[in-house]
């Protein structure tokens, strides 16, 4: 399956756009990957500005292609982010963060990337990691940069809480690289940019979904190429996804949006250099179902 982008806001304040992958009305995750966003490649100095905002039930994964980006949150983090490295932040039972672009830090080309925590994670108290000094392996060509999970013999140092498996791959203009994988892991191929075909052309941001089942995956590039290889096991639990929250049922985003929207100190607080705080909207008129 080939998925192309749509173009979301990534705020009202700066009216820039993202270009969205998953989730999608034809495929939820991959593995316990659930949201795919790329931003950028911009030259705007305050393209990236976005105010405290919550989240439950997640792992949010920030990946840099170019520029810098001040991470703060209701943890008492505060890490500037650069590319090659990765941002990790458990959301638990409940977080609160911003993100600022760095002022004079070049052109912001950014991966935003959520992972699902299983039923026996997802309340756990909020906790933040910046990993520096990923892995790295030279492959037919390409270099890749393992950032969670396991592939082509190393692993990744990150926590997480399901079977899976993240990786930047770039390619020099006409490489082919065949990656061996996990035959009982599904996969996508995000081709954050250039001009790459797997066993199909994919558009330039968008995502080549594969089933489970196949132990290998070769990628071409036509130009070079920056790609993103995601994968997991199929995710085992139905959830409840809205916002910037996950649950399992209606009442439990419910319940995360009536505590964000009055201060309920269920986020915490944090100071920063942005201010305000960006309020959840209104729920749709139908009951959330989980899928």
């Amino acid at each position: 399956m080939i998925i192309e982008p749509r173009t979301v806001k990534l705020t009202t304040r700066t009216g820039v756009d993202v270009y969205r992958t998953l989730p999608h009305r034809d495929r939820k995750m991959v593995g316990a990957w659930c949201f795919v966003d790329l931003f950028g490649p911009t030259a705007q100095h305050d393209a990236m500005v976005v105010a405290a905002h919550p989240h439950t039930g997640l792992q949010t994964a920030t990946w840099l292609i170019s520029g810098t980006v001040e991470h703060r949150d209701s943890v008492g983090t505060v890490q500037v982010l650069f590319p090659g490295d990765l941002n990790l932040m458990t959301s638990g039972h409940g977080i609160a963060h911003s993100e600022l672009a760095v002022m004079d830090s070049g052109d912001l080309h950014a991966v935003q990337l959520w992972i699902a925590l299983p039923d026996e994670a997802r309340h756990q108290p909020p906790h933040f990691e910046n990993y520096r000094d990923l892995p790295v392996v030279a492959h037919a060509g390409a270099t890749v940069r393992v950032f969670a999970g396991s592939l082509l013999g190393v692993t990744a140092p990150t926590l997480t809480f399901s079977d899976l498996v993240g990786a930047e791959v770039r390619l020099p203009a006409e490489a082919t690289v065949t990656i061996p994988v996990n035959p009982s892991h599904e996969h996508g191929v995000l081709v954050v940019s250039g001009d790459v075909r797997t066993t199909d052309v994919i558009p330039e941001r968008g995502i080549h979904i594969i089933d489970a089942g196949p132990d290998h995956i070769t990628i071409t590039a036509q130009t070079d190429s920056i790609v993103m290889v995601l994968g997991g096991q199929p995710f085992g639990e139905k959830i409840v996804m809205w916002w910037n929250f996950i649950g399992r049922t209606h009442a439990e985003v419910t319940q995360a949006r009536e505590q964000w929207n009055s201060g309920d100190q269920r986020f915490g607080s944090f100071t920063d250099r942005i201010g305000g705080r960006i309020p959840a909207p209104d729920l749709p008129s139908v009951t959330l179902m989980p899928r």
